[in-house]
This record gives structure tokens, sequence and C-alpha cells, in this order.
């Protein structure tokens, strides 16, 4: 029989954040796997109104979930109609039964869900995660939920369950992102979205991973008034700039202090890649025409003063660029990795169909910074517990461990 793989979430896309490329590789391997979300996400974000409103979007985000779920290849994907939010206010007990009646009845060799730290604390993220723990303990024992055994289910027990990890990544957006747009021809591809359409799917997209570990960038969205410097020729390169609104203009400073203004940008336009990309310092002033909101990528934290011009010495925090590609991936308590770099098409045309969550296409960004970014999934192996021996369950859904 083909092996079975039942992943449990709280929300339409976190299947995709959580384990998306783990599902597209494992269904190409022959799996059977099943999704469910615990809610339909009806107290998230709308960020298209066309898309929906707030009455209509859970039904809207079960829908994305459907879609997520056909895109990745899982063949079953139910969304539950538990209150969005409320996951933490319920006895947790009738998210167990519910839990344990789905596993007796797909009977999944293996289960993933999230691990005690929600990913980044989100309280639905850890209720949900607890009760499927539970549910895979209570299952195997017919006497845990009798009316479900009279009902004629039989009594399960997953071989293996998984808590989904993010560890922290020390790859830099920006830094990536800089080299595409210097070096590559393919930054003709982001060109044929509008500049406002591409410039909010990147500001979501670098919330959401920053927000999960997978980039160390800060990520700041800033206001600039009218005649503002933005950036003074001569600054030290710590900053990739995209300006979500107004206008600025570059400027060129001669060495007598002549001033040219060499173009005006506006909405969907980079700008700081040269410095970054090349390690030099700014060759431009960009002061802002009117008022002007950016999303800025930084390769150095924040800190309450600092001075400005090619002669400052306080210009900065800590600086998170050092060597950042030659250190590892900080693992932590992660058991197993599973490179899914051959499924990330996949795995952001699943991201791409919650499109009321974020509305990005696959070839907005480069496909190394995907990679980079988002092609390894980190799991936390819960059962069998460290001292039974893996050949107690033969199945060859078995995650592949680090190391």
């Amino acid at each position: 029989m083909s092996p079975r793989l039942l992943c449990v979430f709280a929300h339409p896309d976190d299947e995709v954040f959580c384990a998306g490329g783990t599902i597209a590789k494992y269904v190409a391997s022959g799996a059977q796997v099943m999704v469910v979300s615990a809610t339909k996400g009806d107290a998230g974000q709308i960020r298209d109104a066309r898309i929906a409103t707030r009455r209509t979007l859970g039904t809207v985000r079960a829908a994305e979930l459907q879609t997520s779920c056909q895109q990745l290849g899982a063949q079953v994907a139910s969304c539950l109609d538990y209150g969005d939010g409320t996951l933490k206010d319920m006895d947790i007990n009738i998210l167990v039964e519910h839990v344990t009646k789905i596993i007796r009845e797909f009977k999944p060799d293996v289960v993933i869900t999230f691990g005690p730290d929600g990913a980044y604390g989100h309280p639905d993220h850890i209720v949900i995660g607890e009760a499927v723990t539970i549910a895979c303990t209570l299952a195997s024992n017919s006497d845990n939920f009798p009316a479900q055994i009279a009902s004629g289910l039989k009594s399960h027990s997953p071989a293996y369950l998984y808590h989904s990890y993010f560890p922290k990544n020390s790859v830099l957006m920006l830094s990536k992102l800089s080299n595409w747009l210097v070096h590559s021809q393919e930054t003709e591809a982001y060109r044929k979205y509008e500049p406002a359409e591409f410039a909010r799917a990147l500001l979501l997209f670098a919330e959401e991973t920053t927000l999960l570990h997978y980039a160390n960038d800060r990520i700041d969205v800033s206001w600039y008034p009218s005649g503002f410097y933005i950036i003074e020729q001569g600054e030290v390169a710590k900053d990739l700039y995209l300006i979500l609104s107004g206008h600025a203009e570059i400027i060129k400073e001669a060495a007598d202090g002549t001033l040219q203004v060499v173009k005006k940008v506006g909405a969907g336009t980079f700008f700081g890649e040269q410095g970054l990309a090349r390690q030099q310092p700014r060759n431009a002033h960009v002061v802002a025409l009117d008022d002007v909101t950016c999303l800025v990528m930084s390769t150095s934290d924040a800190i309450a003063f600092g001075g400005r011009g090619s002669n400052a010495v306080l210009v900065a925090g800590a600086d998170r660029s050092a060597a950042h590609d030659l250190l590892p991936v900080d693992t932590g308590s992660a058991t197993h990795c599973i490179d899914v770099t051959a499924h990330i098409a996949q795995k952001i045309a699943a991201m791409s169909a919650h499109r009321s969550q974020y509305p990005i296409v696959a070839d907005m960004f480069p496909l190394d910074l995907l990679e980079s970014l988002m092609g390894r999934e980190y799991f936390v192996r819960v059962l069998p517990r460290p001292e039974l021996q893996d050949s107690l369950f033969p199945y060859r859904i078995r995650l592949k461990e680090i190391g």
C-alpha cells in the first residue's frame, strides 16, 4: 500500500509554509496525502478587497486551500469550521476527539503538525499542535472515544509524528535581490507586472519569510517627507529600498558640489542595489520629491541614534551580513530536513493560490532566492520516541534525518 501522510494545521496557507515542499515531494513518490485546516481563516487579513469581504473570507480561504492542495498534489483537503482565533478558548478535548476520528478514518503512517512554539507563537498554532500530538497517542487505544469504535472505526497508531520547525536562516533576501537586479537579465521578468502589484507582493512575501526565519533581513516600511535625503552619496551601503508610493529623484553630486538630477523614480522601483551588490559606497543621492513610502530591507539592526553622510562614524546597529553566506542554518532542535528545491515551483504556486493573503506570482522573484529561502523544510520527530528503533516502522515515507 502507498504510504499515507496527514498534515493538520490551524489555517489555510499553513500547509504551504510548514510542509508544502514535503507534501509535493512525497506525493511525487507515490504517497497519499490529506491536509486538514482546523479553521477557515476567517479572522485573517483581506489583502485584496476584490477577492473577499469579512463575510465571505472564510468561504474564500477554504476554496484557496483546495486550490493550494491541488498545486501540491495532495489528494484530500479538508477545512474544518472551528473559529479562527478561538482555538485557545476551546475545550481541547473537542479538538483531540475530532483529530482522533480523522486519524482513525485516514489511517496515516506519518502525521505533521505544529510544535509547541506554534512557529512564531500563534495561539491557534500552539493549540492545534498540542491537540494533534495528543490524538496521535490516543487514537491507538480503542478505549479512547469508544463511540468512534462503535461506529465502525478501528484504532490506529501513526508510525511517525513530526512537528514543523523553522530554524533561523542567515540568508539575506536583500543580498540575493541586489545581485539579481544588478547582474541578471531575468530582472525583466518583474517589469511585466504593474509596479504597485510587484511592490505589494514583495512586501507581503518579505514580511512572511522574515517572520518564519526563512531570511535574516530587518524589514521596515518607512515614510520620508518631501525633500528628505533617503540616501546620501558616499554613505556605506546597508539597505535596499523599494518605493511603495511617491516619487524620488536620483541626484549625482560632483566634486565641486554641483548637483545633477539623473532620473525620477516612482512606485515599484528599487534603489540602493548597486552599492550592496558591488560592496561600494552610495554613488548618488536619493531625495524624496514628494512624500515617499518605501519597503526597506536592511543588513543591520536598528539603533536609536546614528550619523549620516560619508564620514559618519555611527551608522547602524549590529551587522547581520558578516559572512552570512558562510554561516550554516541554525537547525536548533530539528531532527530532520527535507530538500524540496525540486518542488519550489509547486510550493510557490500553492502559496499564490492563497490570493486573499499572498498576491504573488512565481516568476516575480529569482529562482535562487526562492531556493535559498524555502528550499529546505525542517521537522522535529516526536514519535516514535528517540529510544525506539526506526526498524520497527519500515515505512519508506520516513523523513531524512539531518546529517
